[in-house]
């Protein structure tokens, strides 16, 4: 393996923020697929991109979170998994101008492990295919996000690492159960760090799903079960449904980056920011890293 993740978090590192939202701020209608922009509208990926590094931003992600051929499927692009992968993983390079790390996004499939809803054979074929596009593409590292069940997850982090020689980071979202620190699954923050240690991830984190004081709680419980480096990408506070449908959320950059210095004495390395989240929340982030 080229490098290893422990060296970039020997001091915390600032992550980007909500790519999704951006994109649609910039023209990108509901419901359609983010990674087709990465072939018909370079620039706008790239806007939001350089958005992010101008901010602080010492790691951005691609454009593929939904890059798979599951997800691609859906939009009539299943054979254009390689391209677009390669495509953002092109688009975040250009941006980063070497004043940031590149990670390759990979995101669910959108189907059910426990439901038996795909054959396991399937995903890691998927998994695998993404990963090396994003690797031959240039990427710095891979980062599995936005995961509810554990079984796929560990389906994907197996797959990548057979897949190419980056670093991995596993992340999954926590905002179900009593205290909200479980996943959709059921699955506890110790349960993917055991996972992640036993498979061979790098970094093990959660994103998603809840606001950042929910993570103050999630990056304990995951410093407590294992010593890998921990990646939080919280969203901007709880989503609010408004009336015509739209999607908002509460938490200003203010508010957001006031959570940063309770993060990192809870364990966090990376800390950035998930849905809802602009170049504004990331540059109070950077702030207050600077000044932590």
């Amino acid at each position: 393996m080229a490098w290893e993740l422990k060296a970039l978090a020997a001091q915390v590192r600032v992550l980007d923020g909500a790519w999704g939202t951006q994109l649609q701020a910039a023209g990108l209608p509901a419901g359609s697929c983010p990674e087709r922009w990465n072939a018909e509208h370079p620039e706008g990926v790239e806007a939001v991109a350089r958005g992010y590094v101008a901010a602080g931003s010492d790691v951005i992600l691609t454009n593929t979170f939904g890059g798979n051929r599951f997800v691609l499927a859906a939009h009539g692009l299943k054979d254009r998994v390689a391209e677009l992968a390669e495509a953002g993983a092109a688009i975040s390079r250009r941006a980063a101008g070497g004043r940031a790390k590149v990670f390759g996004s990979i995101g669910p499939s959108g189907k059910i492990v426990m439901m038996e809803e795909v054959r396991r054979e399937e995903l890691v074929a998927a998994f695998a295919e993404q990963a090396e596009a994003l690797q031959w593409g240039g990427v710095d590292a891979i980062v599995l996000e936005t995961f509810n069940e554990l079984a796929e997850a560990e389906i994907a982090l197996r797959a990548v690492r057979k897949a190419c020689d980056l670093p991995v980071v596993v992340s999954m979202t926590f905002a179900s159960g009593p205290d909200r620190t479980a996943t959709m699954m059921g699955n506890k923050p110790s349960d993917l760090a055991a996972t992640a240690e036993r498979f061979g991830a790098q970094a093990v984190g959660a994103n998603c799903g809840v606001g950042p004081e929910n993570y103050v709680k999630v990056a304990r419980l995951l410093r407590q079960a294992t010593d890998l480096p921990i990646w939080i990408k919280p969203n901007a506070g709880m989503p609010i449904a408004g009336p015509r449908g739209q999607t908002t959320f509460p938490m200003g950059p203010a508010d957001f980056a006031a959570f940063v210095a309770p993060l990192i004495e809870a364990g966090a390395s990376f800390i950035g920011g998930c849905c809802g989240t602009t170049p504004d929340h990331i540059r109070a982030v950077r702030k207050a890293v600077d000044g932590a």
